[in-house]
Formats: C-alpha cells, structure tokens, sequence
C-alpha cells in the first residue's frame, strides 16, 4: 500500500503582528490631525483577543476601525480574522465598538469543511482534531484540489494548509 500524504487545515494569527498593528494605529490616532483631539481611545487585550474603540460618535468609530483595518493588512494579517460587533451606545454621544480576534476552527466551520470536501465526491478522508483538520490521501494531486477547492471558499475566516507531507 501507497503511504499516505497528508495536511493540515488551520486558522491561526500572529498576535505579535496585531499588536505591532495595534501600537501604529495607536499612534496614527494621536498624530492625525482630524481624530487628534477627538477623543477617541483603542484598546487591545491580548489574553481575550479583543480590540475596543471608545470613540465620541459612530463616524470617528468608523474612521478609527479603517485605520486598525489598514494596519493590520499592511502586517498581513486578513481581515476575516477580526469580527467587528454593532456599536453600543455609551456615555453621553459616545460608543463602544468591540473586535474579537477569532483563532482556531471551531465545531461548526469544521463540520461544513467537512462536508464540503465529502460532497467533491475525492478519495481523502478528513479527521477533526480540536482546533484544526486533517486530511490525508494516497494521492498527493488529490490533496492538491482539495486546497484549490477550500482556497476558493469562503468559511468566514481565514485558513492555512499547514504540514503538508
């Protein structure tokens, strides 16, 4: 028998680069002379993997998550990765805006690769282990679709194919 190929479909985030990102955006905040004195604020909790913007209206919370948004792609750092949740009302006019940082697949995404890839009809098998998937084949083309199939999917998050032996 043929030995087996096999690779690994994960979701990870260099929290490093977030928070390089962070830090510039953090000082384009106070340098920019239209959000200088603006009096809005971000935050970054590296343990919960939230982003928090306090801002004085929706606008300047708007402005403020394009800057995190163009930092963060310049770190290489994809946008699927922060999901960004309705701004909250908060004291006075201002809002409360929170990102978290999604790391890992969970049961349920994992679950539609799954199904996803059994449903192309090839010949891999696919194991859930925790946070990431494996799929394994004799045929090192076949795995090869299966990255071509999943790269052209969108799974609301973004996936690297790791281990690939």
């Amino acid at each position: 028998m043929a030995k087996e190929s096999s690779f690994d479909v994960v979701s990870t985030i260099d929290m490093q680069e977030v928070d390089n990102a962070f830090q510039q955006a953090k000082k384009e905040l106070a340098q920019r002379y239209d959000l200088k004195d603006s009096g809005a604020q971000i935050s970054l909790d590296k343990n919960a993997k939230t982003m928090t913007i306090k801002a004085p209206s929706d606008f300047v919370a708007g402005q403020v998550v394009d800057i995190i948004g163009s930092k963060l792609v310049r770190r290489g750092i994809d946008l699927t990765a922060v999901k960004w949740g309705d701004a909250q009302a908060s004291a006075g006019q201002s809002v409360v805006k929170t990102a978290t940082i999604i790391e890992g697949i969970d049961r349920d995404t994992a679950g539609k690769i799954n199904k996803d890839i059994k449903a192309q009809k090839l010949k891999v098998k696919v194991q859930i282990e925790g946070d990431h998937l494996r799929v394994s084949s004799a045929s090192r083309d076949t795995l090869q679709e299966v990255i071509a199939f999943l790269k052209g999917n969108d799974y609301g998050q973004p996936l690297q194919y790791v281990n690939y032996r």
